[in-house]
């Protein structure tokens, strides 16, 4: 298992309990930002909604943070009401740490996530100027096309195997620990 570090960060899963992390990290994203994200401009409500229902959707995601704060995202969500043969990912970086390896590193994650789930096959779409996007897919050996504007990507990870399903469950409880300690960071920084 290696646990990578990122100018102070780390990587590792969101728990339903932090949903308010992922909105904070979603509204902070500049006007390009969002829409580099959700393909339109988008609102804060619309922002807040949509990170309402993180948990409620069957979304794995995972984040890189930096003194508890959430800087970017990889979310992997099923395409059904199972995990099944295909899933989509989205990302999302905020201006100030793009371009240091942290999307490339999330993909990854995702990837290995999916493998675990028996997904065969995972879908990525971006607009077509999305560069940064369809560079880190690339990276993950990723078949890109362009549909009407857009770049769909489309990532065929391999079955998962003995140690990537160790990998993620060790990450897991690392991350869970992490998390606790974000908490109590938190709790502490508010009583001061």
């Amino acid at each position: 298992m290696s646990e990578h570090q990122f100018s102070g960060g780390t990587i590792r899963k969101l728990w339903p309990s932090e949903t308010d992390k992922f909105r904070d990290h979603l509204l902070r994203l500049d006007k390009n930002s969002r829409r580099m994200r959700f393909a339109h401009s988008v609102s804060d409500s619309f922002i807040e909604d949509y990170a309402g229902r993180m948990s409620d959707m069957g979304a794995i995601v995972y984040a890189y943070l930096e003194d508890g704060e959430v800087r970017a995202v990889a979310e992997l969500r099923k395409l059904s009401d199972v995990w099944g043969e295909e899933a989509e990912a989205a990302f999302s970086v905020e201006p100030g740490y793009q371009e240091k390896g942290i999307g490339t590193e999330l993909m990854g994650r995702v990837i290995r996530a999916s493998r675990n789930r028996g997904v065969h096959r995972i879908y990525m779409s971006c607009l077509a100027e999305n560069q940064k996007m369809q560079a880190i897919a690339r990276k993950h050996e990723a078949d890109l096309r362009f549909e009407y504007g857009e770049v769909i990507g489309e990532i065929l990870p391999v079955n998962s195997d003995y140690f990537s399903i160790l990998a993620e469950a060790m990450e897991d409880r690392v991350g869970y620990l992490l998390a606790v300690f974000d908490v109590r960071r938190e709790r502490n920084r508010q009583a001061a």
